[in-house]
């Protein structure tokens, strides 16, 4: 059951943009606004889905909660202790919060066997000995289904199947309690997304994690995870339990995410919505970001952010829209 007290992990109007400041002669240099505002709560045992268009900030979120990047602005708070630079030691927040990368080959040194690949995390931040660490290899090896004698062999000799196994079972060498997960199925042909979505699923109940899932794909984050939220432009656009968001959407973006979605037997049919193209990140535009590409669009959008509004007797399902859609109807039929 879920921890409904306290957050695992708490964002707190979280800001990240790159470049800014003033070159030597006074000019002001363009910075990119890559996070806006962020604020939500990860709770003890969810999957946490995030979903969004390519560009929307996710995956620079997802760097910013395990520590591979530090925010603007905001605070980020793991058990109510601040994710800064002197959390991240030996025994800190880095053995407490894992990442798993999108490309399983490129995220494995290719010089370096798995077993030192494995052995890594258990010296520098359990301090593991020589047997224990042996121990503990072949229970990751036998919980990413991989065979012990793996260990010896190199990143290049494996399918991107198995070497994204391999990507979790680092992860899970730190013996974490959350585990970000940055688009981890999308290079994979879709047989073996599902062998890892279920090694996914028994990891998490066998070890009691608690997980972010980050992905473009909708099918998986409506498959995998309790509550989702769906980022446009640096910011959430709506949060909610994700039967609700995939059932009755509220923001006109995840209409558009959800319509534009390939669904066996349903030709696509996106709205006309005036245009495709994305806001410039290095010049944010008045009001709320999806005005230009939002069929509901009034004066009030243009002027002025929504802020995140809860639906008619479902506290629990917000979004930033002054002109919601309506909640009757199902947009999608599972």
């Amino acid at each position: 059951m879920l921890d409904r007290q306290a957050p695992l992990l708490d964002i707190d109007d979280v800001v990240r943009r790159f470049g800014g400041g003033r070159t030597l002669f006074g000019v002001d240099k363009l910075a990119v606004h890559a996070v806006q505002g962020v604020s939500l709560e990860v709770r003890q045992g969810e999957t946490l889905g995030i979903v969004g268009e390519s560009g929307c900030g996710k995956s620079t979120l997802a760097r910013l909660l395990c520590g591979l990047d530090e925010p603007t602005a905001g605070a980020i708070r793991f058990k109510g202790e601040s994710l800064d630079s002197a959390s991240r030691g030996k025994g800190g927040l880095a053995r407490r919060i894992q990442y798993v990368f999108q490309d399983p080959v490129a995220s494995l040194n290719p010089r370096k066997t798995i077993r030192n690949i494995l052995e890594a995390p258990l010296i520098h931040l359990l301090g593991m000995k020589r047997d224990a660490r042996a121990a503990r290899l072949a229970e990751l090896m036998d919980a990413v289904n991989l065979r012990a004698d793996f260990l010896d062999r190199y990143p290049h000799e494996f399918s991107g199947g198995q070497a994204q196994r391999i990507g979790i079972a680092r992860a899970l060498a730190a013996e974490p309690e959350l585990i970000v997960l940055d688009e981890p199925v999308s290079a994979l042909d879709v047989s073996v997304q599902a062998q890892v979505l279920n090694i996914l699923d028994d990891l998490k109940t066998r070890f009691s994690l608690t997980y972010v899932f980050i992905s473009h794909d909708l099918s998986v984050v409506e498959s995998v995870s309790d509550r989702v939220a769906v980022m446009y432009f640096g910011r959430i656009a709506e949060l909610g339990p994700a039967e609700d968001i995939f059932r009755q959407p509220r923001h006109h973006y995840t209409r558009l995410l959800l319509a534009s979605a390939p669904v066996p037997g349903r030709v696509l049919s996106v709205a006309d919505t005036g245009t495709d193209e994305l806001p410039d990140p290095y010049d944010p535009p008045a009001g709320c970001a999806f005005h230009a590409r939002c069929p509901a669009a009034k004066a009030d959008c243009r002027q002025s952010q929504p802020p995140l509004e809860p639906a008619p007797g479902s506290p629990s399902h917000v979004a930033a829209c002054f002109h919601p859609a309506s909640m009757s109807g199902e947009v999608r039929k599972g």
